[in-house]
């Protein structure tokens, strides 16, 4: 499951794990106009993780989702 919601600077999905156990915690994306974030509690440390995104980076990730093993370079027309 999961939930889009448009607010003033970002666009959140947050991505529900509801496969089966063990299950992980949300996922939650938040898509600005210069990058995205992507950021998870780990319940283990009592922290909330993030690692940020050029939107090329995001790009590239869309991308490889669907290639086989390799290197690869994008052009803008991909």
């Amino acid at each position: 499951m999961f939930s889009i919601e448009h607010e003033f600077d970002a666009t959140i999905v947050t991505l529900v794990d509801e496969g089966e156990t063990p299950l992980q915690e949300d996922v939650i994306v938040s898509s600005f106009e210069e990058c995205i974030t992507v950021q998870q509690y780990d319940p283990r440390t009592d922290t909330t993780h993030s690692i940020t995104l050029s939107l090329t980076q995001m790009k590239d990730l869309v991308a490889a989702v669907s290639l086989p093993e390799g290197v690869y370079t994008r052009t803008d027309d991909d």
